[in-house]
C-alpha cells in the first residue's frame, strides 16, 4: 500500500492553482444557474448523459446511436440553451474594470428609501431601477432622458398620478436619475408566481439578465419590494429597504 502511494506524483503549485481555478468557475456557474430554468436543463442533460452511458453498458445500439448523434452537437446545443446565462455572465465580466470606478450611490440611498416610503403611503405604483456594473443604456433609450440628481421630490413627481412619465421605470446610476418612463422586459420564468403584478414581473425580468436592483412599490397595497438576481423580496419596511440598498455591491 505504501508503495502504491509512493508512485503518485506530488502535485505542483501549478496543479493546485489549476484545481482552484476550475473549482471557482464551477462554483460561479452553480451560483449563476441556481433557482433558474437553466438548472432544470442541466438536470435534463445529466439524465441524457446517464442514458447514453447506460445504453452502452446494456448494448442498446439504436438508443446509443441516437444519443451519440445528439451529444455530438452538444456544444451548439449548450450555446443555444444557455444563451441568456452566457450573455449575463460575459457582460458581468466585461463590465468590471480596474480603472473605471462605479459612481457611488451612498448619498442616494436615503433619498430612494424616502421616496419609496412616500409613494407606498399613498399607494402610488413605482419602479426604480438601480444600475450597477452592467450598463442599461438600451433600457434608458426606451424612456425619456432626465439626467437629474436623485431626490425624493423628483421621484415622487415622476410617479404622481397624471404625470406624463409615471408609466414605466426610472433608471438610477449613482446619485443621478438617468431616465424615466422606461420599458422593462417581463420575466418569462414559469416559476414566478402568477399572483405577482406586472411591475413585480418586470422587476424580476430585468434582474434575471444583469446585476441591477429594482425597487417596486405596489399600487394595490403599497407594498415595497426589492428585486435582484431574478428574485423578489416583498414586504420591506423603509428601514429594511435602506439596509438592503446599503448591502448592495459597491
Amino acid at each position: 500500500m505504501h508503495g502504491l502511494f509512493s508512485m503518485i506524483p506530488k502535485p505542483s503549485w501549478q496543479d493546485i492553482l489549476d484545481i482552484l481555478i476550475v473549482a471557482y468557475v464551477i462554483y460561479r456557474i452553480a451560483l449563476l444557474i441556481r433557482g433558474t430554468r437553466t438548472m432544470q436543463m442541466v438536470v435534463g442533460l445529466g439524465i441524457v448523459a446517464a442514458a447514453f452511458v447506460g445504453s452502452q453498458i446494456l448494448g442498446l445500439f439504436t438508443l446509443n446511436w441516437l444519443l451519440n448523434n445528439f451529444l455530438g452537437s452538444l456544444i451548439v446545443i449548450l450555446v443555444v440553451i444557455f444563451q441568456p446565462d452566457i450573455r449575463r455572465a460575459l457582460t458581468g465580466v466585461g463590465a468590471r474594470s480596474l480603472f473605471t470606478a462605479r459612481p457611488s450611490m451612498a448619498g442616494a440611498t436615503q433619498e430612494l428609501a424616502s421616496a419609496a416610503a412616500w409613494l407606498s403611503a399613498r399607494r402610488i405604483g413605482a419602479l426604480i431601477v438601480i444600475e450597477h456594473d452592467v450598463g442599461l443604456q438600451d433600457v434608458v433609450e426606451t424612456g425619456r432622458a432626465i439626467y437629474g440628481r436623485v431626490s425624493p421630490e423628483l421621484i415622487e413627481t415622476i410617479f404622481m398620478r397624471g404625470s406624463p412619465l409615471h408609466d414605466g421605470a426610472v433608471i438610477v446610476k449613482g446619485d443621478q436619475l438617468l431616465a424615466a418612463a422606461c420599458l422593462l422586459p417581463l420575466s418569462t420564468n414559469p416559476n414566478v408566481s402568477l399572483a405577482l403584478g406586472t411591475r413585480d414581473r418586470a422587476a424580476i425580468g430585468l434582474t434575471e439578465d444583469n446585476d441591477a436592483a429594482v425597487i417596486v412599490v405596489s399600487e394595490q397595497d403599497g407594498t415595497i419590494s426589492l428585486a435582484q438576481h431574478g428574485e423578489l423580496k416583498r414586504g420591506l419596511k423603509p428601514a429594511q429597504l435602506i439596509e438592503a440598498l446599503q448591502a448592495l455591491p459597491t
